[in-house]
């Protein structure tokens, strides 16, 4: 099979199937133009999705078309309007504040629309200025090619594109406009928005275009919209037991930043956990940790429900929604358990296994033990070789604690039958060496903000391929500096 012609800027094949929904879903309008534009950087196993040539990424047309400055031809730019409860809370009609759709285009796997974030304020933004800054563009394009990287269900960012011109955040920031790509930015909120304006005929629609564009399957059942509700439950379970399995923190599971496609969306005071601790809370905004580490599993099932809730009307009763509800704790459990497993190099499971597993994750919270490390160092552990233990071990304070776990872990995998290198091999697939930082983030963005791009493009190089060992990279994979600890993220970020 021969790959696709690699097209240019001008010469995509643009259209929008959102578009075709009533005009009550959105609104039309253009991006609002930024001055002297120039690239921050690109992806091109992004680009490459959507069989966009590399070579583009530093022409004028690239650039101007991807802040907003230049329509692609038959674009029919638009804002969405959707709703949602934040922080637990209903909070009413929201909407695109500072993102613009501008279209699909073909790609690998269907259609992929492109939606520019900061391209200027919309009926949505609630007052706001409609721009992005430099640093939350940076965290997002890079947090977005991470996760994908890691082989985890995630929203791309095709590209950032800078300005000199500034926007006002606690400070006087420079603003940039991140490209985002996704087969649909819809969002639980946005069947929420129809369900409490009490228009069955707009929640009707909805629905059914998401079934005939993203769950076909679903239509050949006999309550198409409790199937609807079914997949995107069992999406998310799957979803968020993959942030588990590598120590993501979303930051703000409101319901208008969760995808009806089971994506990762809306990067923004999210962080990868360094010390192990299950209630930490990446974002600073958060002051009743509603959305640390350990509730999201919670939060995401909580969020299903306001989903279902929605959808009520169409599925008709409360059993059939409880039914597909119900999905979502055997489908999270299984899914994390058998990464879990996967994490500790296990291929068989054992009575025993649940009693190892919360006995591990004592002692990591116990003594703070950094999260990515261990495992990616646990791959390295030698079975009969305990005197080869140092560089695993010496992440722990209580060293005792530590080997008597690993005594415990030494007699489980006697129990396997593979040996040491086809284990490590396999434990190194799963447990990555690089994740994105905080702190590697904040370098990247203050070297930015001087107009270096070399740190990003560098991070972005290293987290496309975060499982290889990269012996070159090595420092980005060490404990994070001191300073790392004091740097907070909140919804601003």
């Amino acid at each position: 099979m021969t790959s696709p012609t690699l097209k240019r800027t001008g010469t995509m094949d643009i259209g929008n199937t959102f578009a075709a929904l009533p005009d009550a879903f959105s609104t039309r309008l253009l991006p609002t133009p930024l001055a002297q534009p120039y690239l921050v950087c690109a992806s091109p196993t992004a680009a490459a999705l959507i069989h966009l040539d590399p070579a583009e990424f530093t022409t004028d047309n690239f650039i101007e078309t991807f802040t907003g400055n230049r329509l692609p031809a038959d674009s029919t730019p638009l804002a969405a309007v959707y709703s949602g409860h934040q922080f637990g809370v209903w909070a009413g009609q929201l909407g695109d504040g500072r993102a613009i759709l501008l279209g699909d285009v073909p790609s690998v796997a269907g259609r992929m629309e492109l939606q520019l974030k900061g391209a200027g304020p919309t009926p949505y933004s609630r007052g706001g200025d409609g721009r992005a800054v430099l640093r939350s563009s940076i965290r997002e394009f890079l947090c977005s090619e991470a996760m994908a990287g890691l082989g985890i269900p995630t929203t791309r960012a095709l590209c950032v594109t800078g300005s000199d011109q500034r926007a006002m955040r606690e400070a006087p920031e420079t603003t940039a406009v991140t490209t985002r790509m996704a087969p649909s930015f819809i969002r639980f909120g946005s069947f929420e928005h129809w369900y409490q304006k009490d228009r069955p005929d707009l929640l009707r629609a909805l629905a059914d275009h998401v079934i005939d564009q993203h769950y076909p399957q679903a239509r050949a059942d006999a309550n198409p919209y409790a199937a609807l509700l079914t997949s995107v439950t069992r999406r998310t379970a799957q979803m968020v037991a993959h942030w588990q399995a590598v120590g993501f923190m979303h930051g703000v599971m409101n319901t208008d930043n969760m995808s009806i496609l089971g994506l990762t969306l809306d990067y923004g005071p999210f962080g990868f956990m360094d010390g192990f601790d299950p209630s930490h809370i990446c974002n600073h905004t958060d002051q009743q940790g509603r959305y640390a580490y350990a509730m999201q599993p919670q939060i995401a099932h909580w969020n299903c429900y306001a989903l279902g809730q929605a959808l009520l009307p169409l599925i008709g009763t409360v059993e059939d929604t409880e039914a597909a509800l119900a999905n979502f704790k055997p489908d999270y459990d299984s899914m994390m358990a058998g990464l879990l497993q996967a994490k500790l190099g296990l291929t068989t499971v054992l009575p025993d296994d649940t009693a190892l597993v919360d006995s591990l994750f004592a002692i990591l919270q116990a003594g703070r033990v950094d999260f990515t490390l261990f495992f990616r160092r646990l791959g390295d552990l030698q079975t009969d070789r305990p005197d080869t233990d140092a560089p695993l071990r010496d992440l722990f304070i209580d060293r005792p604690a530590f080997d008597a776990w690993a005594a415990a872990y030494r007699q489980r995998l006697q129990q396997e039958l593979r040996g040491d290198a086809e284990r490590r091999l396999a434990m190194h697939a799963v447990n990555p060496k690089y994740v994105l930082r905080n702190h590697l983030a904040q370098v990247a963005i203050e070297k930015a903000q001087d107009r270096d791009f070399s740190e990003v493009a560098r991070l972005l190089a290293i987290l496309e391929k975060p499982f290889d060992d990269q012996p070159e990279f090595d420092n980005y994979a060490a404990l994070p500096p001191d300073w790392a600890s004091q740097l907070e993220v909140s919804c601003s970020s």
